[in-house]
């Protein structure tokens, strides 16, 4: 009983550490933009893209990673990652040139989509079903520490020994994941694959193709393409068109449309980029508001925004072991019922009471969305059919960085819009925090659609249920 229980923390550790690593590999460069702008003397929109190649290819790559997983095998698969993203990172330390650095990122993304898409199909075949809310909720625990220990991490080593000893760090913990999966996770014969199954390479070619149009497109200036968003999302959505139409016909598709009509799978998937892109407006609007609303500095910034990712770390495992104890459909309704409370307290707070305001509205809000995510994972990952885990535990990371790329754009520019067309430095602080409020009250009310949606799909079963007793 002690070896089995010693075996079940060391599959746990391996899949948290390839969830940090990913969440790290996105996080920890951001400080060290300026010190690359001056390094290879290039401007911020060529700087950019080094955090801009990994986000597009993580997403672009993430469902591929899923499918592949399913084909040849959970374990082989992310192994294959691991190293992926060891060499990359190595590649990155280092690069003569940013044109290398960049080539290498995207790389590590590929690498970081591997280390996104499988620990939640692997973990539903590791751990006992009663049990997975609390894997999920370490899950998003280790992504929301990644996400928050990244800027802290990335600065000192910036700091202390130059951008090129950003990388290392990430190297030496792939190294010791894959150590990890080596001894602690065995390649279950059942989720090998079909022998003789094919990947859906056009229709892989078309969905890589249509993420990136959309990944520039909510880019936008940032990606030094100013100007072309709208058709960069018209190629987007004819290309996902185009995908939906492959995928009908094709026998070995790379996304199952039979199963994304499962009620339950497509409202999960969409709920989750509906979350994501209210909770994005946290990171994107919140800072403008501290720095211009509030008048406080980096530093000040800094810490008032380091609530959210904290709290979310310390809520992840308690939202799992309360998903397990009371059920993923009745947490994941009280989760976004907490995250609109969170948000409608966002967009009043601070105007009445300031940075505690501020404080106290983080504090409702993240906790609500680990419940979210760890009741909406596990919910999904239950209704998954055997030998499509991979494949819809790419979908969820793929819902998710769509919604972040969504809110990042869309409420940014919903934001700025309502501040007016003089620089925002120069808007009064009343404007500010009125466009603040009207922001995030229109965030709320995108988690209510999303309560409603939650509330509609899981009583229609309890309804039925009910009827047949």
């Amino acid at each position: 009983m002690k070896n089995r229980t010693n075996h079940r923390w060391a599959t746990q550790a391996a899949l948290a550490g390839a969830m940090l690593l990913a969440s790290l590999g996105t996080s920890i460069t951001s400080v060290a933009l300026p010190t690359l702008s001056r390094a290879f003397s290039a401007p911020l929109s060529s700087i950019q893209w080094v955090v801009l190649a990994y986000l597009i290819a993580a997403t672009v790559a993430i469902v591929l990673a899923g499918r592949l997983g399913d084909m040849f095998g959970h374990r082989q698969v992310l192994l294959s990652g691991l190293m992926l993203f060891a060499i990359a990172s190595v590649a990155c330390a280092t690069a003569p040139t940013l044109g290398v650095l960049i080539a290498a990122r995207a790389a590590q993304g590929v690498g970081g989509a591997i280390l996104m898409a499988l620990p939640m199909s692997i973990a539903r075949d590791a751990v006992k079903e009663e049990q997975l809310g609390a894997a999920m909720g370490l899950l998003g625990t280790m992504s929301a520490v990644g996400t928050a220990l990244g800027p802290s991490l990335g600065g000192l080593l910036v700091a202390a020994l130059g951008w090129r000893a950003v990388f290392l760090p990430l190297a030496g913990i792939a190294v010791l994941v894959l150590g990890l999966v080596l001894l602690a996770i065995s390649p279950p014969a059942a989720r090998v694959g079909k022998v003789g199954a094919s990947l859906d390479w056009p229709g892989a070619a078309l969905l890589a193709f249509s993420l990136t149009a959309y990944s520039l497109a909510t880019a936008g200036g940032r990606a030094g393409v100013a100007g072309t968003e709208s058709l960069y999302l018209l190629i987007a959505v004819i290309g996902l068109a185009q995908f939906v139409r492959i995928e009908t016909r094709t026998s070995a598709p790379l996304v199952s449309v039979a199963m994304l009509r499962k009620r339950e799978i497509s409202a999960s998937l969409a709920m989750n980029g509906i979350a994501s892109t209210a909770m994005m407006s946290t990171l994107i609007v919140g800072p403008f508001f501290l720095a211009f609303g509030l008048h406080l500095d980096a530093a000040a910034v800094g810490l008032v925004m380091a609530v959210g990712p904290v709290t979310s770390a310390l809520a992840g495992i308690p939202a799992g072991r309360l998903t397990d104890l009371f059920g993923a459909p009745r947490m994941l309704v009280v989760g976004l019922a907490q995250m609109t409370i969170g948000l409608v307290s966002l967009a009043l707070l601070p105007l009445a009471f300031g940075i505690a305001g501020y404080a106290v509205a983080l504090v409702l809000l993240t906790p609500g969305y680990q419940l979210f995510l760890a009741a909406n994972n596990t919910s999904a990952m239950l209704f998954a059919p055997d030998q499509q885990r991979g494949m819809l535990s790419g979908l969820l990371g793929l819902s998710r960085n769509l919604g972040f790329m969504t809110g990042a754009s869309v409420m940014a520019t919903l934001f700025a819009g309502l501040v007016g067309i003089e620089p925002i430095a120069n808007a009064p602080a009343d404007g500010i925090g009125h466009a603040f409020a009207a922001t995030f009250v229109v965030a709320a009310g995108m988690t209510s659609v999303a309560l409603l949606l939650a509330v509609w799909i899981w009583a229609k079963p309890a309804a039925a249920k009910q009827a047949a007793t």
